[in-house]
């Protein structure tokens, strides 16, 4: 099998050596190019966050995003959350992050979207994932998260943070502004500003705006 594999392999670099300059570049222009990742510009009140989506890997929640920010869902509502190992709850392994959209329950009315578990997108949460914030496995609608470092514990399999074991689900990355995300990262937060049923010192006593959030092209 080994001799047979290496035989056609030099049969096709014959071949290959074989074309014409002409018949070259005729294939080189049949080659697609690559398509850019689509790319989203979050303008918040400290600054400017562009992230790249990936809709190979993710395209469910790719989509949903898109929708939401080509519809304006996103303007007015803020980074509100910020997740340190100075706040965490105690005896929980430390995660690090911001949350934003418009609060722990969404914006009302949208629906949730089916769960694409990093299993199945091969995403992992490393510094600067974009991921879905969500309760129940489908649940997730406008809230999103942003990783300050890496934290594995959130994406899905057994033993990792959520007892569901299907972790969240990531669709892109932050390629400019990290900056920008730990400044929101290292706004005060407060018990007082956390909400009745979650009570950990997490919540900022002042959100951070998001202006605005655009598609740019890549």
């Amino acid at each position: 099998m080994l001799r047979t594999a290496l035989t056609l392999t030099a049969l096709a670099s014959l071949a290959l050596s074989a074309c014409s300059p002409a018949e070259e570049a005729q294939t080189a222009s049949e080659t697609p190019a690559e398509t850019p990742a689509p790319r989203a510009l979050i303008e918040t009140s400290l600054g400017d966050i562009t992230v790249d989506l990936n809709p190979t890997a993710a395209p469910i929640t790719v989509a949903n995003f898109v929708n939401h920010v080509e519809a304006g869902v996103y303007e007015g509502g803020s980074f509100y959350r910020a997740v340190r190992d100075d706040n965490e709850r105690p005896g929980v392994e430390p995660m690090n992050l911001i949350q934003g959209g418009y609060g722990r329950d969404g914006l009302p009315g949208a629906e949730g979207i089916a769960h694409e578990p990093t299993t199945v997108t091969g995403l992992t949460h490393g510094r600067g994932a974009i991921s879905m914030g969500r309760f129940e496995v489908g649940s997730a609608t406008t809230e999103f998260f942003i990783m300050i470092n890496d934290y594995p514990g959130l994406d899905a399999g057994p033993g990792t943070r959520n007892p569901d074991a299907a972790g969240y689900a990531v669709f892109g990355q932050v390629i400019e502004g990290m900056d920008v995300v730990e400044a929101i990262w290292g706004q005060p937060t407060s018990l007082a500003n956390a909400p009745d049923d979650y009570q950990h010192p997490q919540y900022m006593g002042t959100p951070i705006v998001i202006e605005r959030v655009s598609m740019v092209a890549p």
